[in-house]
């Protein structure tokens, strides 16, 4: 039972199993309701599919390029994820900061120096989510509806999988656009990375040694001639995509890559294929599955 977000290190990080936990001063006992400041609209959606209330959700993330959950639109803005406003979530007083654990090292000293407890959750892969799903349905009491979420997501990915179980894997490059023209490359240690090998697709770059993103000559991508070559966007996807339309058209370094040639390049919705995992899963995969197996 959940008796303290002290120095039982934030619930002994939450089970162990919510990363990044900072040991703090605010104490939480168990018949209060938990308040908590979500840093960016992915922690949000996850919130709201457990059903917690929006009176507990005290502080969301502002964006341009996502929504905030209907029911939390209320609450008080606190900047975007990569930037928190670290005076307003001070002065909310929330009980616990949630925030993706690719942020970790830019924001966990922050956190800290407000006295403020914290918890990064792994929305890196699919597993990782429906992990933190899990722990977070402990800290809140909502177990039940984290089982149905987990439920859902593991009769899925087994009747996905055994589609395409025998299928050759397609040879894949996925580059990550971001704003201001400028692009790197997915590794399977990313979340569009995690779904393209669900999908049954194979990295060139493998699992970039741990990296989520890795810069690489356009040299170095012809050498590994992928069979399909994915382009997707951080934030900005209108701005991203004719980047990457002017890139491919002046650099004709790109004109010489099979994919090219052969018309296997494909641009993602950044909805589905975006920095941190997310419900859009199903919609991510199937049009994976359009691509990936087209003449299957």
């Amino acid at each position: 039972m959940l008796k303290k977000l002290k120095n039982s290190l934030v619930f002994i990080c939450l089970i162990s199993l919510l990363t990044g936990c900072v040991n703090q001063n605010q104490e939480v006992t168990s018949d209060q309701e938990i308040t908590v400041a979500a840093t960016s609209i992915a922690v949000t959606e996850i919130l709201d599919q457990l059903n917690i209330p929006a009176k507990q959700v005290v502080g969301i993330p502002q964006s341009d390029s996502y929504t905030v959950p209907k029911k939390y639109q209320k609450a008080t803005k606190i900047g975007n994820a990569m930037t928190p406003d670290m005076e307003k979530i001070s002065t909310l007083k929330p009980d616990l900061i949630l925030s993706p654990n690719s942020l970790e090292s830019d924001l966990s000293s922050k956190y800290e120096k407000i006295k403020i407890s914290s918890s990064f959750l792994n929305l890196k892969n699919l597993s990782g989510m429906y992990k933190s799903i899990e722990e977070l349905g402990k800290l809140f009491n909502k177990e039940k509806q984290a089982k149905k979420l987990v439920d859902e997501y593991v009769d899925y990915m087994v009747s996905f999988r055994e589609k395409y179980q025998n299928n050759v894997s397609p040879r894949v490059l996925i580059l990550m656009g971001l704003p201001g023209g400028s692009y790197v490359v997915a590794t399977e240690s990313s979340y569009v990375g995690d779904l393209v090998r669900l999908a049954g697709g194979t990295n060139i770059y493998g699992d970039g040694e741990g990296k989520d993103f890795v810069n690489v000559s356009v040299e170095d991508m012809l050498k590994q001639n992928p069979d399909i070559i994915l382009r997707t966007s951080h934030a900005m996807p209108k701005q991203v995509m004719e980047y990457f339309q002017q890139e491919f058209s002046n650099n004709q370094t790109w004109q010489q890559f099979d994919a090219v040639k052969n018309n296997k390049v494909y641009d993602l919705n950044n909805e589905y294929f975006g920095m941190s995992a997310n419900f859009n899963y199903q919609k991510g995969l199937e049009t994976l599955e359009g691509i990936l197996y087209e003449n299957n």
